[in-house]
Parts: structure tokens; C-alpha cells; sequence
């Protein structure tokens, strides 16, 4: 959801309480707070988010002013879209997602790679990832890290595919490509990647959600994980 100033100017809104707490915690830029009762959604931030100052900024508006599905907190936020630069991203490990199809997927690929501690999420093909269903999905953290479109150079491309090796530790700034559940990462990425590397799995298990996934090959990538085979660890005994 976007709304378009006098100016033109695109706003990203944020739904929720939690949306408008990481974006302001991350920096974000706001342009408008919204809400029918303001009290309450005070009340909420000094119970939820009690490091936050909200007085003085939430603006008294009609019920209706929050759309037809209004956020169950009460509030609408919009901010300014944070410039992006994927030829100048900071250190760490960073998300690639390949031709992603659903947004709420990416929105949850961002909180993931926020909470890691992740340099950026990248993604290929026509979705933006900062449309309405992948926002909802982040709860307001793509403030936290560079969320856009393209590819970083110079960094090591690490395929996560089910034929690669076992994942354990790999270059601190690694670009980690994901593809879609279905259809998997292309033949042309796939070529050019440096290397492969699988997320160990009890046999059976034929794949993760994309989060999910991507959860676990960041923070395994970034504490140099060595995993016994899941085969092993399930033959393990355990305690009765």
C-alpha cells in the first residue's frame, strides 16, 4: 500500500503498532501517524514499546481513514522509502532471493534476515519487495537492513540447493541465493554460483519454507555450524 503525496512522492505504510515500532527503531522516516484513538495506541506503546515517545505524533482520525481492514492496534503509519544502493551494501552475509513469488514470503525472509543480523535482502524478477503483503510480512523491518532490487558484485555467490555440500561455515560476506519452493534457483544462477550448499534434513523431507530456510542457513553461515547428519542425530539415543 503506497499513497501518493501532492508531490507525488510515494510513502510506504506501515499497519500495526509492531510495524511502526521497528520502523521507528530503525530509523525510519515518518510522514503521517493515523489513528481514531489515539489514547489507546499510546497506552499500547507504553505497555509494548516503552523505549518509543509517540506523544504529540499520532494524528485523530475517522475509522475509515484506515482502510477497509484496519490494523486490529489501531494505527496507520506512512514513511518515506529509504534510498537503496545494492553497489554499496555493508558487511555480512547477504539474501538473495531469486524471482520470489509471494510477498508475504519475502516480508518473511526480511525479519528473518533482520534478527540475523544479515547486510541486505536482494531479490530478481517483477515483485517488489516493498509491496503491501511483503511489508505486512516483516512487521516494519525493512528499515532494519537495505531491502531492494539487484545483485551485489564481488561477493562470493553461495547457491543454497539440495545437491550442494553441507552447509557449515562460508565467507563472512557471502551472497546466499534462495529460490522459489517449486521451482527451485534457476540453471543460469546455478552456473555461475561459486559453490552449493544443502541445509541437512531428515530424509523424507523433501523441503522448507522459504524463511525457514533462510533462517537456518544464515545463522548456521554465520556460526560456522558443523552438522552431523540428521540420519545420526535422529539414530541418537535420548533420555527417558
Amino acid at each position: 500500500m503506497v499513497r501518493e503525496l501532492m508531490t507525488a512522492e510515494p510513502l510506504i505504510a506501515l499497519e500495526g503498532l509492531h510495524a511502526l515500532k521497528h520502523a521507528l527503531r530503525f530509523g525510519a522516516d515518518l510522514v503521517d501517524v493515523l489513528a481514531p484513538e489515539p489514547e489507546r495506541v499510546l497506552a499500547l506503546a507504553a505497555e509494548l514499546a516503552p523505549d518509543l515517545d509517540l506523544a504529540g505524533r499520532i494524528r485523530r482520525v475517522a475509522p475509515e481513514a484506515l482502510g477497509s481492514r484496519p490494523h486490529h492496534t489501531g494505527v496507520l503509519a506512512y514513511a518515506r522509502r529509504p534510498p537503496f544502493d545494492p553497489a554499496a551494501l555493508g558487511p555480512g552475509h547477504v539474501v538473495l532471493l531469486e524471482e520470489p513469488r509471494h510477498g508475504g514470503n519475502v516480508g518473511a525472509v526480511i525479519r528473518v534476515a533482520a534478527a540475523a543480523g544479515a547486510a541486505a535482502v536482494l531479490t530478481t524478477g517483477a515483485r517488489d519487495p516493498w509491496d503491501r503483503d511483503a511489508l505486512r510480512g516483516s512487521a516494519g523491518l525493512h528499515f532494519a537492513l537495505p531491502v531492494g532490487r539487484g545483485e551485489p558484485d564481488g561477493r562470493p555467490l553461495i547457491a543454497v540447493h539440495p545437491a550442494g555440500e553441507p552447509l557449515g561455515a562460508l565467507p563472512a560476506d557471502a551472497t546466499l541465493a534462495f529460490g522459489t519452493e517449486r521451482a527451485g534457483l534457476s540453471a543460469a544462477l546455478l552456473a555461475r554460483a561459486d559453490a552449493r550448499v544443502a541445509i541437512p534434513m531428515r530424509p523424507g523431507v523433501s523441503s522448507l519454507n522459504l524463511a525457514t530456510a533462510a533462517a537456518v542457513a544464515l545463522y548456521m553461515a554465520r556460526s560456522g555450524f558443523s552438522q552431523r547428519s540428521v540420519v545420526e542425530m535422529d539414530r541418537m539415543p535420548t533420555d527417558s
